[in-house]
């Protein structure tokens, strides 16, 4: 048994032709979904990086693991206390650990455990290698070490194999020297001149008007990562910068098929393509960051190719978690599912089709904006505790059959709804709490320790902010948040 898991940083599903997407950004991730599951509804439970990966890791939602921030108590794994036996429960439930258990020998080439300090995402790993920039390796850094694997290992048996790639991360930093090959491509039909001119108007940290943050201050050393985003033209830079880190990621993803392919084993071989969170681009007005609780940022692609299952390409639309993975893999390897994981087991979907997903997802958000939100039938409900200075309603409702990106807020129109996603959001608040030794929310701790890590007030940004707000004749934004965060200004 051969398992190849690309975790493709950063990466939207509908920015992949095997998505929908209208630009080549992706022949070889397209390639592998040619015979593959490859499913519609897939969503981290925690966002962003931090979260995502400790609930993938764990199989547990921030609210029960502890991480749900970048920062602060929120941001370290919550101890296994009084039970904490001669080995701590990660051991045994981490996603790893699992296969390591089911005779594989793991495996990991990724620079996440040192950029975050996540030390608990080595677990269950027999070998790690960090690749050594922090998440700012591109494809040619990692590709080396992962070469050098496969000429050494491939032809053995029995490994899981997880490979970290970037490029889709802010600042994006394809080399020049690949050029653009989508500058003769159209731009997304939804973005038209008129939505541009909304988002110019929005604000918060990586809206159109500054997309470096807090500021629009322009960075020479990234020439595919534009200041703002309030032209057609830089509009294009922008799409075109993040489209290019995917299409340099899936040449450098190529490489690797290829040299499995040469040692004989690529065609038997398990691939799993997926991602910790996406990307807005658009969404909120917000390009390039990864800081909401929303359908742009927390819908992932998850792409299973096994050939003993899956000899053509089949869809599945029901709704999944990134943290369904590790029953989902013990479920098929035969083992003991751990008592704390909060996920479920979707094996029947891969091995004969069978839809088996959830009935709604909660999704939460802790490091930019504190936000939960409610994923069922066509709509998400987007509800704020701290809008991470984006003015955010409390309560968003978007029907994502009809507006897919988010653009038309329902709440007003359809307060029926909304009251059904409080009382789903509401319930499963309460079984969360029901089902642990802790007593309080993390999301209730980040709040009182100031607020997310991104929007806390010891960065002293936003009054420079609101400065930067008033110069481009948005006043009224200014004045606004000035009123809603005094206390940041002291």
């Amino acid at each position: 048994m051969k398992i190849l898991y690309l975790d493709l940083d950063t990466l939207r599903p509908d920015h992949l032709g095997c998505y929908g997407y209208h630009r080549n950004t992706s022949p070889n991730i397209d390639w592998i979904a040619e015979n593959a599951v490859r499913f519609e509804n897939y969503y981290c439970s925690d966002a962003p990086c931090l979260p995502s990966r400790t609930a993938l890791m764990t199989g547990r939602f921030g609210i029960h693991n502890g991480v749900v921030n970048h920062g602060g108590v929120c941001a370290d794994l919550r101890i296994d206390g009084k039970n904490r036996g001669f080995q701590a429960m990660l051991e045994s439930e981490c996603l790893p650990g699992v296969l390591k258990r089911a005779g594989l020998r793991t495996i990991s080439i990724s620079p996440f455990p040192a950029r975050h300090s996540a030390w608990q995402f080595m677990a269950g790993f027999k070998e790690t290698y960090d690749t050594g920039k922090g998440g700012m390796e591109s494809a040619e850094d990692v590709n080396p070490t992962v070469l050098k694997w496969i000429k050494n290992n491939a032809e053995e048996d029995n490994w899981f194999l997880h490979i970290n790639y970037w490029d889709a991360h802010t600042p994006y930093r394809a080399p020049e020297e690949f050029g653009n090959p989508f500058a003769d491509d159209p731009l997304p039909e939804w973005i038209t001149d008129e939505v541009l001119e909304k988002h110019k108007k929005m604000t918060g940290p990586y809206t159109a008007s500054n997309l470096n943050e807090f500021t629009n201050d322009s960075r020479p050393q990234f020439p595919r990562q534009p200041h703002e985003a309030v032209t057609r033209e830089s509009l294009r830079k922008t799409i075109d910068g993040y489209d290019c880190g995917i299409r340099y990621m899936d040449e450098k993803i190529g490489e690797i098929l290829n040299a499995f392919r040469e040692n004989g084993v690529l065609d038997d071989m398990i691939i799993i393509v997926s991602s910790d969170h996406a990307e807005n681009m658009g969404e909120f007005g917000v390009y390039g960051e990864h800081g909401m609780a929303d359908n742009g940022t927390c819908r992932i692609p998850m792409i299973i190719r096994w050939p003993e299952h899956t000899t053509e390409a089949r869809v599945d639309s029901a709704l999944h978690y990134g943290l369904d993975l590790a029953p989902t893999l013990a479920d098929i390897f035969n083992q003991k599912p751990a008592e704390r994981w909060d996920g479920k087991s979707y094996a029947k979907t891969i091995t004969d089709g069978t839809p088996d997903g959830h009935d709604e997802l909660i999704i939460s958000q802790c490091a930019h904006v504190c936000q939960r939100s409610v994923r069922f039938d066509d709509w998400i409900y987007i509800r704020t505790y701290h809008d991470g200075f984006h003015l955010f309603n409390r309560e968003m409702l978007f029907n994502l059959k009809d507006d897919p990106y988010e653009q038309n807020d329902l709440a007003k129109k359809q307060p029926e709804i909304c009251r059904e996603a409080a009382y789903r959001l509401l319930n499963w608040q309460d079984d969360m709490m029901n089902s642990m030794d802790y007593d309080t929310d993390p999301l209730w701790t980040v709040i009182k320790e100031g607020g997310p890590y991104h929007s806390h007030p010891k960065h002293k940004k936003l009054a420079g902010y609101c400065e930067f707000l008033k110069s481009i004749g948005n006043e009224k934004a200014a004045v606004a948040l000035e009123k809603k965060y005094p206390h940041y200004f002291k």
